[in-house]
């Protein structure tokens, strides 16, 4: 019987395998005819043919700093007319990040999302509540068009205070919360201060996003809140949520493979890693023809888990780790780039060099950037006022161009 079992499962990888190097041929071939930027690169590199997917170690990679200089239309693989809709988002650079989906890209991506609801037992007698910060307006569009396929009452995402967010959460009696680890975590501990039980609520699980499991967090809102919580992995700039997702036994996420295919590399060669080691997760596009990726570097540490999922399916599976593997920090999904937040922080201040560090920051439940400035001669100024108003502006510039809200304060210089 676990001989018969077997075989079965290798015909399953095969086919699998099979699709995915089909799906790749077509990629290259869509990309290298109507991109130059794919087209170029991939001469370069001298591969004529993918005969098996292996050889998708041959191609170059592809890293922010190219969607920024191809930025508007220079990565799209099909005409303006096909395209649908367009997603911008806040981007790493001084332009924004921008993805175009044709009809069939955008039925591809709601069953995707849609398929990791029915993972997390979302149903159509399930009410959602999407609860996204604005950088991450994009994925709070697709969680309700997933929602919508499912059949669920979905709450679209609205920028509603955590008070009001609970009143919604028990007035419209809410099974279903898509949100961040860090608002979960500030809507529990509101809870508690107005002793609010949980059991009040009809919530029955919780979907995270934008941020991995440090340890402790996912464990702690389930057990506070009684309800069964989700982690889903997505990219902020393209091409969206739910790139993989947890099934029921919570080990790992399942990476819809048949769409889009996973490597992890060494980041500082540039080498793949034997599966079970950690290293940074790059991400190739199957299926997506306006806006195909090819070999991403994400900047995510991940590793890829060998052994079968207890649940039976097929697709990879790969534990996404509490770090990055490149200069950016990511907040609430976004990547924010340390070098550019420099060099745009310097010229807000009118200055020709600061000392700052950064980091990570929760306010009011919300991730924030809090960038810690050095005070030194630079900064002095015959009116105080003066330097107030410029780190103001500074703030502002900062969280319009990154996204997020940016902090600053001012820290003694070290002796």
């Amino acid at each position: 019987m676990s001989e018969q079992i077997n075989k079965t499962a290798d015909m399953e990888d095969n086919d699998k395998a099979q699709l995915q190097l089909e799906r790749l041929q077509a990629t290259l071939n869509r990309a290298c005819k109507n991109v130059p930027f794919h087209r170029n690169r991939i001469q370069e590199a001298g591969l004529s043919d993918i005969t098996e997917l292996k050889d998708i170690e041959n191609l170059p990679f592809m890293d922010r700093t190219h969607l920024a200089t191809h930025y508007p239309y220079g990565l799209f693989a099909v005409p303006l007319r096909d395209i649908v809709r367009i997603h911008t988002a806040p981007g790493s650079g001084t332009s924004p990040s921008i993805s175009g989906y044709t009809k069939t890209d955008l039925m591809i991506w709601r069953k995707m999302v849609a398929g990791a609801y029915a993972e997390a037992n979302v149903t159509d007698r399930d009410i959602i509540l999407v609860h996204l910060p604005p950088g991450l307006a994009n994925w709070a569009r697709d969680y309700k068009n997933g929602g919508e396929a499912v059949g669920a009452g979905v709450i679209p995402n609205a920028p509603l205070s955590v008070g009001k967010t609970l009143m919604v959460l028990r007035d419209y009696k809410v099974t279903t919360l898509v949100t961040t680890p860090v608002f979960a975590q500030h809507l529990t501990a509101h809870m508690f201060e107005r002793e609010c039980h949980p059991n009040e609520l009809n919530l029955k699980q919780i979907i995270l996003v934008g941020a991995p499991d440090d340890g402790h967090t996912v464990s702690e809102i389930r057990d506070s809140l009684h309800v069964d919580v989700w982690l889903n992995y997505g990219l902020s700039e393209i091409p969206g949520p739910a790139i993989a997702h947890e099934c029921r036994y919570h080990d790992g996420l399942h990476i819809n493979d048949d769409h889009i295919f996973p490597e992890i590399i060494d980041p500082a060669t540039g080498r793949p890693v034997p599966a079970g080691e950690k290293g940074e997760l790059v991400l190739t596009t199957l299926s997506a023809r306006a806006f195909p990726l090819i070999r991403f570097r994400t900047g995510d540490m991940a590793k890829i888990l060998p052994q079968a999922c207890p649940c039976g399916a097929a697709s990879t599976r790969i534990q996404w780790l509490a770090e990055q593997a490149d200069n950016y920090m990511l907040i609430s999904g976004i990547r924010v780039s340390q070098a550019q937040v420099k060099e745009s922080l310097k010229t807000a201040l009118k200055l020709p060099s600061i000392g700052c560090t950064m980091e990570r920051s929760c306010r009011s439940g919300t991730d924030i950037l809090l960038i810690s400035l050095t005070m030194d001669d630079h900064l002095f100024s015959d009116e105080i006022r003066n330097l107030q108003q410029l780190i103001s502006y500074a703030e502002e510039i900062l969280t319009e161009q990154n996204g997020i809200k940016v902090k600053i304060r001012l820290t003694q210089q070290r002796v």
